[in-house]
This record gives structure tokens, sequence and C-alpha cells, in this order.
């Protein structure tokens, strides 16, 4: 399989890059930032995109117009930005994720089976720690878990509570908290956390090295590639339904 890395120079495009070349595979595009995106992606059979979110609609709208398949793997979207990504995804084959992790998938398979065991009673909060330059707040992958809580216990967006200060009152049941930390090279660390009165379930990810993240990506690209137009999750691609 021929592959186009956007976000080349970055710590997860060199990762993706070492695995797509382990497993096989071709490195035909090698784009960063001032790169022609189209003129390497039409070498190209997939385009893996982490780069940065103001950049994702011009990666999803080039392989649009050369029906080529696209792996999502960048963070930090608006509601706004992400309606608007995934409504041009359907025109080719698009896995989307916040996280390529297997281990951090089955988390979130769990965390929606928790949720949908469990009362409002056991508090949602979720805690996320990456290294000191990630830029994005909280992370796509805690957004991915926070997500996994809100369905099945019918909440939304506006349950989120990002942090907690000053005298706010006691803690609504429907409330899902989500907190974010930052320091040193954490490569990504994990947590949600069920409390009830006399007890509480803890499900936690730590990730050491992003070749995890890289193994997933290069998976989905296998997975997609010859698939049909629409955007697919990477449950899709674990099988995790």
């Amino acid at each position: 399989m021929k592959i186009c890395i956007n976000g080349f120079k970055g710590r997860m495009g060199t990762a993706i890059a070492d695995e797509a070349v382990s497993s096989g595979h071709t490195i035909t595009g090698k784009v960063d930032i001032g790169d022609d995106l189209k003129a390497a992606l039409s070498e190209s059979d997939v385009v893996i995109d982490f780069s940065f979110h103001t950049i994702t609609q011009s990666v999803f709208e080039a392989a649009a117009d050369l029906g080529k398949a696209v792996i999502c793997g960048t963070t930090g979207h608006t509601q706004e930005q992400r309606a608007k990504l995934l409504k041009i995804g359907q025109a080719m084959p698009t896995v989307w994720a916040g996280n390529y992790s297997i281990g951090v998938n089955l988390l979130c398979y769990l965390t929606e089976k928790a949720a949908e065991i469990l009362p409002l009673s056991y508090n949602a909060e979720i805690t996320e720690m990456h290294h000191r330059m990630k830029k994005d707040a909280p992370s796509g992958t805690a957004l991915m878990l926070a997500e996994s809580v809100l369905g099945p216990r019918n909440l939304s967006y506006d349950d989120l509570q990002h942090g907690r200060e000053g005298i706010l009152g006691e803690r609504e049941e429907r409330e899902v908290g989500m907190h974010s930390l930052r320091g040193g090279d954490v490569v990504g660390d994990h947590s949600i956390i069920f409390a009830d009165i006399g007890e509480r379930v803890e499900l936690t990810h730590s990730a050491s090295s992003r070749a995890i993240f890289a193994r997933g990506a290069i998976r989905a690209a296998e997975w997609v590639f010859g698939k049909e137009a629409g955007v697919y999750s990477i449950r899709d691609v674990l099988g995790l339904k």
C-alpha cells in the first residue's frame, strides 16, 4: 500500500513512517507545512493525518477530490469543525478516531458498558495527562471516554464539567468531570472513575510508547483501503461493536 503522511515531521509522523515501512508499505508522501499535499496524495492510496486541527479540512477536501482513503488522528476540533469534516468524510473511505491504540479503544468499550450498567449515582470523572508540549485540552481520547459515558446515560456535552474552582455547590449527578494534566514527557494516561457512596470503579490506560498509536493507524489504513465511501470508527476496524 502507498501511504502519504500529513504531519510527517511530528512525533507521530515519524512513528507512523517507521511502522509503515516495517509492515511492508511504501511512503509516497512526506507532507508538512508548506508542502503540496494534493501532489503527494495523487501518488498514494491513503493519507494518514496527524497534524493540526486547522489543517484537517484541507486534507479531507484533497482526499475527497482524488477519491483517496483517509485515516485521521488529529484532535482539537470544535463541534462545528467536526460536523463539517464528518460531512466531507462521507465522500471517501474515512477512519476517524481520537486514539488508535487497541488498549484505549478497549477502555472506551468497557467504559460504555459500565455507563450502561451503573446508575447516575456512580459519578463519572475523567482524568488525562500528556506531555507538556501537547497543545489541545482535553485530549481526543478523553473526549472519546466522555462520549462513551454521555451516550448510554442520555447526556450531552453540556453535562461535561471541565475542572472545578470556587464555591460551586454540591455535584450534580448528571455531571461528567473532565480534568487535564500536562507535564514532562508523558505519552498518554487516561482514567475514568465511577464513584458511588461506599465503592468506586476505576478503569485506566497508560501508554509508554507512540508505537502503539502508529500500529493502530497502519492497521486502520490496511482495513479501510478498498472499503466503500463513508466515515468509520476505530471500533469498526477492531470489531468492537
